[in-house]
């Protein structure tokens, strides 16, 4: 690519009237007070870096860097701004600018040929396991933010988990990368969902990573090679939906995925749209749900997990006070920006803590990663599941 900043849209950056509306939903503004750490500053650098009317800088790059893409702004945006795309398409204009750093080439070489290859991320995760045996992970930050890892989540049989009863839909599951390796167990309480209610599972046969840690992180064609592979195997299947049990991939699958528009969808959209049978048994649990920022902001789903989670008998639910703020995970944030990850994490953790409860809930393998981490340095025993989990609950 030969022109500066091609991939940044003029009409997307015009979309922008620099209200200010987004500032305090902003939560690097909201640590900082910086108005070059708001969507509305980022907006600005990278359009007058597009126009050729502002230098570009290594220490005004530091903004962008600093962005965790979690789309808040685009969720009391009055204009429509497309704050997702164009932070996508920046970030991967300005990683075509800037001068290599060791850190960040090294997330993308990592990205490229583990995260985009199934049998190398599986041998990674058996190595990790190792290692965590052995204590060996708590050696650095990165290691001791994982969770303690199970054996990996393996596909049924023929590749399909037979609805329990008569099915009445046949869905494709997206088992992803990381999320089989870090959290086995939302996956299997996933597909017992689904059983459940009635849909025969479909496990397509060679799909690898979505690409939405790809595109978050800049490398836009990255993530272009992987939905290519991907729309292969999904064009050869038939199926009502695909469903997706982590929020960042979803998001990606919707807005990257132009071929499967209006089939993709959450777990709890999905569960909720086509319904559970009535719980089993009731639950003596007191709980409260994190929103993931890819699933109220980018996706806009904020009643569906809510809703089924209130609907299970005896179960005591408590709302956060400001449960829509992100957690500061943001896919590989926490591991590239530790300190900025770490102020908006403590501002999350003081939320969740004053709710009292028994669980916290999530719906992305990111968010529950970062919050069973602070949690556990803070010394709490609140306990931090996915969705799917605490649904199963009942049953």
């Amino acid at each position: 690519m030969t022109t500066p900043f091609a991939r940044l849209s003029d009409d997307d950056l015009a979309t922008c009237v620099h209200c200010g509306l987004c500032l305090d939903a902003c939560p690097t503004f909201r640590v900082t007070g910086l108005e070059t750490e708001s969507p509305r500053g980022r907006i600005y650098l990278m359009t007058q870096w597009k126009r050729g009317t502002l230098p570009f800088d290594e220490e005004q790059v530091k903004h962008i860097d600093l962005c965790l893409g979690c789309r808040t702004c685009e969720g009391v945006c009055p204009s429509g701004v497309p704050y997702g795309r164009i932070i996508e398409a920046g970030r991967a204009d300005v990683e075509d600018a800037r001068r290599p750093s060791p850190k960040r080439a090294t997330s993308r070489l990592l990205l490229r040929q583990l995260l985009g290859h199934p049998t190398r991320l599986h041998v990674a995760g058996a190595a990790t396991r190792a290692a965590q045996k052995l204590g060996l992970t708590s050696v650095v930050r990165s290691g001791r933010m994982l969770p303690r890892l199970r054996p990996r989540f393996r596909r049924p049989p023929g590749d399909v988990a037979r609805a329990s009863g008569k099915a009445r839909y046949r869905v494709a599951f997206l088992v992803g990368c990381v999320m089989p390796i870090l959290y086995p167990q939302s996956h299997t309480a996933a597909v017992r969902l689904l059983q459940l209610a009635g849909c025969d599972v479909w496990f397509p046969p060679g799909e690898r990573c979505c690409g939405a840690l790809f595109a978050h992180n800049g490398d836009l064609e990255g993530a272009e090679r992987l939905r290519d592979a991907n729309m292969k195997t999904y064009s050869a299947g038939t199926f009502d939906a695909l469903v997706v049990d982590s929020a960042g991939c979803g998001a990606h699958l919707k807005d990257f995925y132009p071929e499967l528009k209006g089939r993709v969808k959450d777990l709890t959209e999905w569960l909720a749209e086509i319904g559970l049978p009535a719980p089993l048994q009731k639950l003596n649990l007191k709980v409260t749900y994190q929103d993931a920022c890819h699933l109220a902001h980018a996706q806009k789903i904020k009643k569906q997990p809510r809703e089924l989670i209130r609907a299970i008998d005896g179960l005591h639910y408590v709302e956060m006070r400001h449960a829509e703020i992100c957690c500061g995970a943001a896919g590989l944030y926490s591991t590239l920006e530790p300190a900025m990850s770490n102020r908006i994490l403590q501002e999350k953790l003081d939320d969740v803590l004053a709710t009292g409860a028994d669980v916290v809930t999530v719906a992305n393998p990111g968010c529950q990663m970062q919050l069973e981490a602070g949690l556990r340095a803070r010394g709490s025993k609140m306990q931090v599941e996915h969705v799917a989990e605490t649904l199963l609950r009942a049953y």
